[in-house]
């Protein structure tokens, strides 16, 4: 599996639905009505509803936002007052009279480093990367969540269907030997045995429908109304995205990984702005200041700058300090990769010893069972063997052929955790560069 981003997410095309039609209109926009719900029609629907993934394209958007105010110059300041005012005497409180008092208005301007105002800028697109990054490994984790609801239901409704044919023979074979009791070919221990039997398998099967309903439920919680639609076939989980042989590598492109390394860049362009702090900025002021009619006025003109004159206390400090957290920044994400990849390794070397499990009933152990339901069957007709043996024989195979869809359902959940662990879905990779292109 290639884990390779491209993306950065800007723009959101698939979030088409609005919040009154969520529901039928994002299920009309992916399937018609009476189609089986595939698994990545399910993706695709999950990835509409979300508005989580809306909010993380809000916050990107006023982090570029944020970047464009932070690379201007600041603001201007107008000053206006008066200069030197009389309070006592003959002349209090005349702007006019006395040759000293000024009434004055001018304009202050500050000329920030152009360094520095790169550098803050800098800091809020490294920021809507890095929630670019996390609105990826969002996707990624709403198509792994809603692939294992899914599957969960999936496999719940298989259950109920194995219990519904084995319930079906199970009331054959009760009528048998109600036939046969009445015939007085039989006893009416079988006759009790086949009934308890029936009553086990229905109790059995009444559990699996109410799992089933806890599956639909929770599939609900990211499809909406579509979780009532019939499920079509099982995807093809023989095969992942990922190769266990270059897990590492792979793994460094990794969403989550890569909003780590976007983290490391922010702390980077926060180093980079306390290191040009140490310049100081400069302002220069303008000033008119307009005296009685008697007198001449006068224009002042004046520059100012901070004295950094404790600079080994504040911005060496400053500086000493984001490069800290920049190091932090970039122990947390080598941290992180490790963590990945022994997970990662982990789920792989699970899913692999699971499918060779699996292998194992489909070519010995539910082949042995069917072919023990049939001797024991045609024995019992044959009058060699009592009906207990039939149906513990029956029993038998229905937990062989539990077992293996149980091993079925593991191999698809470990499935869905290793192959979306970047979004897989058309949508979700068509939207990520059409926000890079912006």
């Amino acid at each position: 599996m290639s884990l390779h981003l491209n993306a950065s997410l800007r723009g959101r095309s698939f979030l088409v639905c609005g919040a009154a039609l969520l529901g039928l209109a994002c299920v009309n926009s992916v399937f018609a009505a009476g189609d089986a719900l595939t698994l990545e029609q399910a993706q695709r629907i999950a990835l509409e509803r979300s508005r989580k993934l809306a909010a993380q394209d809000h916050a990107a958007s006023a982090s570029r936002d944020m970047a464009a105010a932070a690379g201007q110059l600041p603001d201007p300041v107008l000053k206006v007052g008066i200069d030197n005012l009389p309070v006592e005497g003959p002349d209090r409180y005349s702007i006019a009279r006395d040759s000293m008092t000024m009434r004055r208005i001018g304009v202050m301007q500050e000329f920030t480093r152009a360094d520095k105002r790169h550098w803050r800028a800098e800091r809020f697109v490294r920021e809507a990367e890095k929630i670019q990054a996390e609105t990826a490994a969002m996707a990624a984790a709403i198509e792994r969540d809603t692939a294992l609801a899914w599957l969960d239901s999936y496999y719940a409704e298989a259950t109920v269907r194995l219990f519904d044919e084995q319930i079906a023979q199970a009331r054959q074979e009760v009528e048998a030997a109600q036939g046969a009791y009445r015939g007085g070919r039989g006893v009416q221990a079988d006759l009790v045995n086949a009934r308890s039997g029936l009553a086990a398998l229905e109790e059995r099967a009444a559990q699996a429908r109410n799992r089933v309903r806890n599956a639909k439920t929770m599939l609900a919680r990211w499809i909406g109304e579509a979780a009532g639609t019939a499920l079509s076939g099982a995807p093809d989980t023989s095969s992942v995205r990922l190769s266990g042989a270059e897990i590492e590598g792979e793994l460094a492109h990794h969403p989550q990984i890569t909003a780590l390394g976007r983290q490391e860049a922010i702390a980077e362009a926060e180093a980079r702005l306390a290191e040009a702090n140490r310049q100081s900025d400069w302002a220069v002021e303008v000033m008119f200041s307009q005296r009685g009619p008697s007198y001449d006025n006068m224009i002042s003109v004046g520059v100012s700058m901070p004295l950094q004159w404790d600079r080994k206390n504040r911005q060496d400090r400053e500086l000493s300090a984001k490069l800290e957290q920049l190091e932090q920044a970039r122990a947390e994400r080598d941290d992180a990769l490790r963590a990945h990849v022994a997970e990662i390794q982990a789920m792989f070397n699970e899913w692999e010893s699971t499918r060779e499990r699996r292998a194992r009933y489909e070519r010995e152990l539910i082949p042995f069972s069917r072919e023990r339901s049939a001797v024991v069957l045609a024995a019992y007709r044959g009058g060699k063997a009592g009906l207990a043996d039939v149906l513990a024989a029956r029993r038998n195979e229905i937990d062989v052929r539990m077992l293996a869809l149980q091993l079925d359902a593991d191999i698809g959940r470990l499935w869905a955790q290793i192959n979306f662990l970047i979004p897989a879905s058309g949508a979700a990779s068509r939207t990520m560069m059409d926000k890079d292109s912006k």
